[in-house]
């Protein structure tokens, strides 16, 4: 488990799924994974997270406001998905629900992550990917020292190719 000032990020849990749910239900949030993602969708998504945790000791994690213990998200390091064919390479995410967007979580929480990934893993470089148009991650991509890697920019493979999303840009970080 990794905390901060704000917040805990303990391995995701069972007890968490109906806020990933609404999470990962929401427009806002859907909107940046290519679309909507019903329960069936995030129930899946946080067994592949568990499933993560499980084989590797790390993954993404739930994040709790400390304040309240409310998950209003999730954020962590794994490792990239064979189909995007970035072998042996560790990706840093986040999301959060909407309500908790604009108050620094996804840099505190992406802090923490990279942080993790750094000393914990000893990685030698961590990468972070996300749709060109999102502007809002890319920021939190920079807050946290992270520099674009235009070379490595892909079209992601499980998007249509007139997906408006289907182009993406690559940051990475090195300790």
């Amino acid at each position: 488990m990794i905390q901060t000032d704000r917040l805990v990020l303990p391995p995701a849990a069972d007890a968490d799924r109906d806020a990933i749910a609404a999470m990962n239900g929401d427009a806002r949030v859907s909107d940046w994974l290519g679309g909507p993602i019903d329960r069936a969708a995030s129930d899946a998504f946080v067994d592949r997270v568990m499933a993560h945790q499980a084989e590797h000791g790390f993954g993404f994690w739930a994040v709790e406001r400390r304040a309240d213990r409310r998950v209003i998200g999730m954020a962590g390091v794994w490792w990239v998905p064979p189909e995007m064919a970035m072998p042996d390479q560790i990706e840093i995410g986040w999301r959060l629900h909407p309500d908790a967007w604009g108050r620094g979580f996804a840099t505190e929480a992406a802090q923490a992550a990279l942080h993790y990934g750094f000393t914990v893993l000893e990685r030698p470089e961590i990468i972070a990917f996300t749709a060109r148009a999102n502007l809002a991650s890319q920021a939190v991509m920079c807050r946290i020292g992270m520099t674009p890697a235009p070379d490595r920019d892909f079209d992601h493979p499980r998007l249509a190719a007139d997906h408006p999303l289907k182009a993406h840009v690559v940051f990475v970080a090195r300790p």
